[in-house]
């Protein structure tokens, strides 16, 4: 498969400070790719030197192929949804779309055709008359995601389109921007903070940390398969169980011992080899942990005392106290468990994680 978008040895600078470092990355055509970061991580940078908005200190940037890096925005077929909407307050919905159709001397028919399409598959036809003002922020989205949608472009942009939406028209926006691209299978890049919306959008995921990409793969190895502690603790609500101890060679095998406590490793598939005395983490998600009957007969149990319940709804979050750790729990809704009961523990090592503690890597 082509590369709709790829980016070779990209460096920014602001005076000392460095924002991106030689970073490298191949976007296949008609994939949805999210850039996923906490805050000053370079995603927000990297996706406006796509866009042309920002010049690099070094490095080239291709789309299809054609080197755009020093090319001006309007000439690299891309279209972009910014996180303000960015809409003219005194026009209509209609003449917002259809005006940079207009300054580009497109054919009147042209125009229609393209503003019929893109307010059919956004389902903004009736508010073609209003203007932003008359609009929700959903509206005003879908109106800003049309904008871009009329140009007619190889490559869509998205940066945080959904931060300034509450919860609910967030999880509906998703589903159309996620429905959208199946429709179009355009190539999308997509800037989020949101790991919800990273998952559950993404075909692939970029995680970002100080300009560089700690991890880029599925969204399910990602999460299952984390290439690094930071990675690990980054995806995951609530995150990643982490116990810090060391390996220790037993009659029966080797073993993940924490403050006296043995965890055997059976299932676990490490990505090197594994020595008696190794300083380890051992990263577990709350949803691999077993707990009461839920642990098979005859496999090794813990026991540990409940410190606070959180109903959630479908799930129960609960807080365990066992090896001098506190573990989160995540458990059936229908469940309830009181302050200081003792329950029993069982760790699914086959989708547990080992960190080295100097390297941070997984092993």
């Amino acid at each position: 498969m082509s590369n709709s978008v790829s980016i070779r040895d990209l460096s920014l600078s602001f005076g000392a400070v460095t924002v991106l470092k030689d970073l490298n990355l191949d976007i296949r055509d008609g994939e949805f790719l999210v850039l996923l970061g906490s805050s000053g991580c370079g995603k927000s940078t990297l996706l406006n030197c796509i866009a042309g908005l920002l010049e690099p200190t070094d490095g080239q940037i291709f789309i299809k192929e054609r080197n755009v890096t020093w090319e001006e925005p309007k000439d690299r077929g891309i279209g972009m949804v910014f996180q303000s909407y960015a809409l003219y307050p005194q026009m209509t919905v209609e003449k917002n779309l259809s005006f940079g159709l207009r300054v580009a001397k497109v054919p009147e028919d042209k125009i229609r055709e393209k503003l019929a399409r893109a307010a059919e598959i956004l389902q903004i036809g009736p508010l073609l008359r209003r203007k932003p003002a008359e609009l929700s922020g959903g509206q005003r989205q879908r109106v800003a995601i049309g904008r871009a949608l009329v140009r007619d472009v190889d490559v869509f942009l998205f940066d945080e389109p959904l931060s300034n939406l509450d919860a609910k028209l967030r999880s509906e926006l998703r589903v159309e921007i996620k429905r959208l691209h199946q429709s179009l299978r355009n190539t999308m890049i997509y800037v989020t903070h949101d790991q919800i919306e990273a998952l559950t959008l993404a075909d692939r995921i970029a995680i970002m940390k100080g300009g560089v990409i700690q991890q880029l793969d599925d969204p399910m190895v990602i999460y299952n398969r984390p290439k690094n502690l930071f990675v690990a603790g980054f995806i995951g609500s609530p995150s990643m169980n982490f116990l810090r101890g060391e390996l220790v060679e037993r009659p029966n095998g080797l073993v993940f011992n924490t403050n006296g406590v043995d965890f055997v490793l059976d299932g676990y598939e490490a990505t090197g080899p594994l020595a008696a005395g190794q300083s380890v983490v051992l990263g577990v998600r709350p949803e691999h942990i077993l707990i009461d009957d839920e642990v098979p007969d005859g496999a090794e149990n813990h026991e540990a005392l409940v410190d606070i319940e959180e109903p959630m709804g479908a799930d129960n979050l609960l807080w365990l106290k066992h090896a001098g750790h506190v573990m989160s729990v995540r458990t059936s809704g229908t469940r309830r468990f009181l302050p200081g009961a003792r329950v029993r523990l069982g760790f699914n090592m086959q989708v547990a994680s080992l960190f080295d503690t100097e390297t941070e890597e997984r092993i």
